[in-house]
């Protein structure tokens, strides 16, 4: 897994994912159909309830769009992610740098873009830093909100974080949590993998500890090439500290 977002193909992907607009991602094809898919990371963090709040995480940040969402609302929010060369982007993003990158168009064809934080976002607001999802640092301190996305079926023991997250979210505090519920023996070993159905095992998981508030499906879409892109809907749970 680490090999895999290490490459400069997928750090391509995903700072495209996360932040090219509707153009560059689908090239003036279709842009009212598939604009319902587009801007994924900042949907998922909008299921957060409004308002202020001090301290925000946000685990499998990638290359740090949620990040940046979150600190519309949070004082503070440290982005995490497993690959150094993700969260190297993001800080290079997060110092007001712009990223130069080959958007894959067929074979040897390329066209080059270049990535910018978004818009309005306090820098001193944001932090980020690589560290394992499964192994967070004993130190990281509770937060008010907790945001997750598309990492738990990407785990190798993804039960390790689900017993960590009580401990991360302060009483009365919100946990957003999108997971596509694909599980792969590549990423996460079948004995692993949930009992039944995704849903069911994270209520009978996190139930004693979190109130269930809200339960919704988020279509997001990855351009490949010019011709092919996966489109997939992500299971997205809210659920508030007890």
């Amino acid at each position: 897994m680490a090999n895999l977002y290490e490459t400069e193909r997928l750090l391509a992907e995903y700072l495209l994912f996360h932040y090219g607009n509707a153009d560059e991602i689908l090239g003036g094809r279709n842009v009212e159909a598939f604009a319902p898919a587009l801007g994924f990371p900042a949907r998922t963090v909008a299921h957060f309830a409004p308002g202020e709040t001090t301290r925000g995480l946000d685990l499998g940040c990638a290359v740090g769009r949620s990040t940046f969402e979150m600190a519309r609302h949070c004082r503070e929010v440290t982005g995490i992610d497993f690959s150094r060369a993700f969260i190297q982007a993001a800080e290079s993003l997060r110092r007001g740098e712009t990223i130069p990158y080959r958007r894959l168009e067929e074979g040897h064809v390329s066209t080059e873009l270049i990535a910018r934080a978004p818009l309005s976002i306090d820098p001193a607001r944001v932090r980020f830093e690589a560290g394992d999802a499964m192994a967070l640092r004993d130190d990281l301190g509770t937060f008010d909100r907790v945001h997750a996305a598309n990492l738990l079926c990407r785990l190798p023991e993804p039960q390790r974080l689900l017993d960590r997250l009580p401990a991360l979210v302060r009483p009365g505090g919100e946990l957003v949590l999108a997971t596509p519920c694909t599980w792969l023996a590549e990423f996460t070993p079948p004995e692993n993998w949930p009992p039944g159905c995704t849903f069911e095992w994270l209520q009978e998981e996190l139930g004693p500890h979190f109130d269930l508030v809200d339960q919704a499906d988020e279509p997001f879409l990855i351009r490949e090439t010019a011709r092919k892109f996966q489109l997939t809907f992500s299971l997205v749970t809210v659920w508030r500290r007890k």
